[in-house]
């Protein structure tokens, strides 16, 4: 086939996609719906949906402020805030700001948890919204540990450890080598990156590793 003939027929693909999203979401606008409710299988059709940049298409999260009596199981109102959340497929989730001020307040962690605990609550509001927008984004972190800092950087759900690695530094994914990987759990339960190599429980990844929500890692590069 000619490459005039394959342009033509890649532009023909290119404009059934566009034809099918399009069609997708003017017969839900036309409705008053939001866009975001529209789910495309294929993803050349989904990248053509993002491309558009519609506004109701981007994830919403519906933050209903309470007072303390409310802050575990809502009331009236938040029910139906979350109803509607629910309808045009965005997150809803409740939160007690001035209970959330009180907590702040407090200096210990275990002064914190007594306090969460006498509300009837697992974490605090803060914490819940934090996960909940990072999840609604498609976001995870891992966490890097040395001498001086140990920092937590947020990357795409999905991401490997080069792409990874790039969001310290570009030369680190340029010249990535291998990544060495400790889980979150097994550090708690170990307690010291030495407890861990020494219990076998570090992994050493290469370019294809996916990397997970909370994982501990030290990137070996070379440029």
């Amino acid at each position: 086939m000619a490459k005039t003939e394959k342009a033509a027929a890649a532009g023909n693909k290119d404009a059934k996609v566009e034809v099918t999203v399009l069609h997708a979401y003017k017969e839900v606008l036309e409705q008053g719906k939001n866009a975001r409710i529209v789910e495309f299988e294929s993803k050349d059709e989904q990248d053509c949906a993002r491309n558009l940049f519609l506004l109701t298409s981007k994830p919403v999260l519906y933050v209903c402020n309470v007072g303390e009596a409310d802050a575990k199981s809502g009331n009236d109102f938040t029910k139906k805030v979350e109803a509607l959340a629910k309808e045009e497929g965005a997150e809803a989730m409740i939160i007690a700001a001035k209970t959330e001020e009180d907590i702040a307040e407090l200096e210990s962690y275990e002064d914190k948890q007594m306090f969460l605990e006498e509300l009837g609550l697992e974490e605090s509001g803060v914490n819940r919204l934090i996960k909940k927008a990072y999840a609604l984004l498609n976001l995870e972190t891992f966490i890097t540990a040395g001498e001086m800092e140990v920092k937590a950087w947020t990357y795409k759900k999905g991401w490997k450890a080069p792409q990874c690695a790039g969001v310290i530094h570009t030369d680190f994914e340029k010249g990535f080598i291998r990544a060495e990987v400790i889980k979150y759990d097994d550090y708690i339960q170990y307690g010291s990156e030495a407890a861990v190599r020494e219990a076998g429980k570090m992994g050493v990844e290469g370019k294809d590793y996916v990397v997970q929500d909370g994982d501990i890692m030290h990137f070996r590069f070379n440029v």
